[in-house]
């Protein structure tokens, strides 16, 4: 799935039309492009695709200044179409992704207590940014800069932090109940 194409006409359908500098400065405050995987320096290649596509169109070139001139565009009937196609496809997604965490435990073979210390590393590392998203998002509500939507994804990004940090704990537990490990053994058979 394009996840630039959709944050772009979502940006146009929600906002208007807009100049591409515009639409990359919001992916920026917004920081999209680490959390939502939206390709942030790609914005203008694809704003150039999409019109070529007839999904978005060009309205008016602006200049301010000595600012480069920028072209303000809007969505299309067919940019609304596919805008709707591809927030269906992303609200029905269950997209998982790769697991290099999940390989590294599975086939590691790495020392219980080594393997230990990194994981409460990693577990403080989520705690701190479950706390950080928490209080980012409450200072947003209370300024009234964050719509119940964007709030939501936050509150979801936080709940993803928490889950991990009790993974963690659960894997604590096991690795403080297994045996160390022998130097010298070895499981060729």
């Amino acid at each position: 799935m394009n996840l630039t194409r959709l944050m772009v006409l979502g940006v146009l359908a929600q906002h208007g039309p807009r100049h591409g500098h515009e639409i990359r400065r919001m992916a920026e405050v917004t920081n999209v492009g680490e959390w939502g995987g939206v390709s942030v320096g790609a914005l203008y290649r694809e704003l150039r695709v999409m019109e070529a596509e007839h999904l978005v169109e060009p309205l008016r070139t602006e200049q301010v200044g000595r600012r480069p001139a920028r072209t303000v565009y809007s969505i299309t009937g067919e940019g609304q179409l596919e805008l709707a196609m591809l927030r269906e496809k992303a609200v029905r997604s269950m997209h998982w992704g790769p697991d290099p965490l999940g390989v590294a435990l599975t086939f590691g073979g790495t020392d219980p207590g080594e393997l230990a210390s990194w994981l409460r590393a990693r577990r403080e590392m989520y705690a701190i940014t479950s706390a950080q998203i928490e209080d980012e998002r409450q200072r947003l509500l209370a300024k009234g800069y964050l719509e119940p939507l964007p709030a939501a994804v936050m509150y979801r990004a936080q709940l993803h932090a928490e889950t991990e940090v009790r993974w963690h704990d659960e894997v604590a537990k096991i690795l403080a109940d297994l045996p160390a490990q022998s130097e010298d053994r070895h499981d060729d058979h």
